[in-house]
């Protein structure tokens, strides 16, 4: 890099005859190359090679076997290493100086920053679940409201970047490197929870307001059980240049591997798109619909979905002429149409118990964390609900509840669930918003709360067809506990219900561009370079203490422990996550996540555990992390830390 620092990378080169420079593809994220991603980093960059390209995966600073350090995440020096790495892979012998860019998260994140660097060599991007909007689409906040995602990725990023070089590719300064690293280690967590609104932070390393820089073509990819696919529907429409969209109901995940199903080929489908921008070869994949996407319609609730009901539609550009606005009114429990107007304030419930059949509190997806039959926490919320439909009715895009809302405290949390209620069987969600009273529209605190505030509160899109015969049901709570942190109290929340418009995303017309969307199907796995000694699970269990009555929720998840035949380094980890809270009490929240990484190789043997937890008081926030870091039974560093961050509008 440009101060030095050197950053670690792994290259996949095709083989041929005359060994002619290629076009390049670039991976850049901070998630440990040699372990963490390493068999899905196989999974892509070996194909890509396959088909003619120079596929390079880098850790970034401070991350993996790289040098140097990373203080937060989406930092000016983060985006002037990705441009100085383009620039570097533009300049070697085995590159024919056209760069594209791709990443799955952080990777697909880092890609859309980068391309409105406008580097001369990046040629095209594709972004996999990607955020164009850090402080309302990331793991940070939802509308303004602290999510406990957050905790969760407090306690594992720390333990990422605290994991140690391998001393097989770093040789003899792998230990003085490691010691550096763990030397300067933060907690970025204080840095995320003291952030609570729009504010420079969160708008410097989004895309939001400088969409129309993106120098390059775009291939947006996302899912609907991972709450970033907003990015893909915002990135569409707000580009003003070459961007297409692809939305499937998987989770946080490359699609070939998503869940829900069904997968799809995605390495075939970025071959595509890379042999186009990058190679000039005309197959098409520019004249494909702006948008691709995946429509959801009615499935029994389960934590788990091998498989989504719904089919593949089809919008030649977006925003769509075919969207057209469905307005229903609210009225004694109803929805109904058309609006009235008769002022009707009613009281939205407080209780602690609304979001236990959220699902996973995790902000991915996860398999075994979908949402569930949302009966229990409708009946302990505020419901409006409509007629059974004559006929379905599909939505496409964002749904719309305007209203009117009267609170004494000048913070205070609505919660929306727009679910799908059939003649017999459980109630699913289809989407869900959440919305901090003490911030505007724009996510900016009010200068005055006043007791009466005017509210547009908008719900992520969605595609989605309701049967005909079922029913449309908007419930409303005033907390949604364990996803959103509580507000200070729990003064009661009223809206004026006459005044409400909820409006629907109604997709009409012909349809005729539907039937053309097809994928490949996923390519298979290579098995050979991996051994699984212990295969993935997630547990779930929900409780509560007679004694005390709080509320206690919680889940581990185990995903494989590999052993990879290249390097012989094992590789564990283990996420487990507590919620507890005491109904009536906003200030007895308490969340904790213990994450461990363990890497082992013949009489080697390193582990890695972090710790986040979180509570809070009517003023501030209370934010403690631990970690600890062990060689072979020996402790190697033992750090705390702990904060009181003052709160003030969250």
């Amino acid at each position: 890099m440009t101060d030095g620092v050197r950053l670690a990378a792994r290259l996949w080169l095709p083989v041929s005859a005359d060994h002619a420079p290629v076009p390049a593809l670039l991976e850049f994220i901070p998630y440990r190359k040699r372990d963490l991603t390493r068999l899905r980093d196989e999974s892509n960059h070996a194909v890509f090679a396959e088909a003619g390209y120079a596929s390079i995966r880098v850790d970034m600073r401070g991350s993996g076997d790289s040098e140097g350090h990373m203080a937060d995440m989406f930092t000016d020096a983060e985006l002037d290493d990705a441009i100085r790495v383009i620039e570097w892979i533009a300049a070697q012998p085995w590159c024919d100086g056209h760069v594209g860019m791709f990443g799955q998260s952080w990777g697909g994140t880092a890609s859309l920053l980068a391309s409105c660097q406008a580097p001369p060599a990046l040629k095209a991007i594709i972004a996999c679940c990607a955020t164009h909007n850090r402080f309302d689409d990331d793991i940070h906040h939802m509308g303004g409201c602290l999510l406990t995602d957050t905790i969760e990725w407090g306690a594992q990023l720390p333990a990422i970047l605290a994991s140690p070089p391998d001393p097989q590719t770093v040789g003899e300064g792998w230990r003085d490197l490691w010691m550096e690293r763990l030397a300067r280690l933060t907690f970025p967590l204080e840095k995320w929870i003291s952030h609570e609104w729009r504010d420079d932070y969160w708008r410097r390393s989004s895309v939001t307001g400088t969409m129309h820089t993106i120098s390059c073509p775009v291939l947006a990819v996302g899912g609907w059980a991972d709450r970033y696919s907003n990015a893909v529907l915002s990135l569409v429409a707000g580009t003003g240049r070459d961007c297409w969209g692809i939305v499937g109901p998987w989770g946080h995940h490359y699609p070939f591997a998503g869940e829900p199903g069904p997968a799809m080929g995605f390495q075939q489908e970025a071959v595509r798109w890379w042999d186009h921008w990058l190679k000039g070869v005309d197959n098409g994949i520019d004249r494909e619909p702006r948008l691709r996407i995946w429509r959801m319609e009615y499935q029994p609730p389960a934590d788990r979905m091998a498989e989504r009901r719904g089919d593949w539609i089809a919008e030649d550009s977006w925003p769509s002429s075919r969207i057209a606005p469905l307005v229903f009114a609210l009225a004694d429990g109803k929805l109904t149409g058309p609006p009235g107007g008769d002022s009707q304030p009613v009281g939205v419930p407080h209780d602690a118990r609304v979001g236990l059949a959220g699902g996973d509190t995790g902000y991915f997806g996860r398999t075994g964390g979908l949402p569930l039959d949302q009966c229990a926490d409708d009946a302990l919320s505020l419901v409006f609900e409509s007629d059974r439909l004559e006929t379905p009715l599909d939505l496409l895009g964002e749904t719309v509840l305007d209203l009117d809302v009267a609170c004494d405290a000048p913070v205070a949390t609505l919660a929306l669930r727009l679910n799908d209620v059939p003649p017999e069987g459980g109630v699913a969600r289809v989407v869900c918003a959440v919305r901090n009273l003490a911030l505007d529209d724009e996510g900016v605190p009010f200068g005055t709360p006043e007791r009466r505030r005017r509210c547009r509160i908008v719900f992520p899109g969605t595609a989605y067809r309701f049967r005909a015969g079922h029913r449309i049901r908007l419930a409303l709570s005033a907390s949604l506990w364990p996803q959103i942190w509580p507000s200070p109290d729990s003064a009661p929340v009223t809206i004026d219900a006459g005044k409400a418009r909820l409006t629907l995303p109604q997709r009409t017309g012909d349809r005729k561009a539907d039937a053309s969307v097809s994928f490949p199907p996923p390519l298979e796995p290579d098995g050979e370079s991996a051994t699984t000694l212990a295969a993935p699970s997630i547990s779930r269990d929900i409780g509560r203490d007679a004694a005390s009555g709080r509320l206690t929720s919680g889940w581990t998840n185990t995903p494989a422990r590999v052993r990879f035949c290249a390097t012989g380094v094992t590789f564990g980890s283990r996420t487990r996550c507590d919620h507890s809270i005491v109904p009536g009490d906003n200030n007895s929240g308490h969340s904790r996540v213990e994450h461990r990484l363990t890497f082992h190789r013949d009489d080697w043997f390193v582990t890695v555990t972090s710790i986040a937890e979180l509570r809070s008081t009517p003023t501030m926030f209370l934010p403690r992390g631990r970690l600890e870091v062990t060689e072979n039974g020996d402790t190697v560093l033992v750090r705390t830390w702990s904060s009181d961050i003052p709160r003030t509008c969250s």
